[in-house]
């Protein structure tokens, strides 16, 4: 009896840590590439790319700072919170931890590029 109820406890933590990796974060819009190309040089809007330094410099989209993701919690300081922040990384992944990040700290508009530059064309 004692097992069974803490497998049911462990395939429940299991779906929730799956479904909260796969979900995004609450209050991050979501764009495709096609739909970046459309918002860039809008005023107000700040570009982060969350990529290292190495990968920034090989292949970026002009306008975009970088913000590599491990720096982003000390260095938010540089982006302003009334501003709509579009975050863009090599596939999606990074970018979306540095959505959630970005909420946490505050922030309250939060746009994530999905399919990061693997998508870009």
């Amino acid at each position: 009896m004692t097992q069974t109820i803490i497998n049911i406890g462990l395939f429940v933590l299991l779906i929730w840590l799956i479904v909260n990796r796969i979900l995004p974060p609450r209050g991050v819009r979501i764009i495709s590439t096609a739909e970046l190309k459309q918002e860039l040089g809008k005023k107000d809007v700040q570009y982060i790319d969350v990529r290292t330094p190495m990968e920034f410099r090989a292949n970026h989209i002009r306008g975009f700072k970088n913000i590599p993701l491990h720096e982003l919690q000390k260095r938010a300081y540089e982006l302003s919170q009334e501003k709509e922040v579009i975050v863009i990384c090599q596939s999606g992944m990074r970018s979306a931890k540095a959505s959630k990040l970005l909420k946490k700290l505050g922030f309250k508009r939060v746009t994530n590029v999905k399919g990061g530059m693997n998508a870009w064309s």
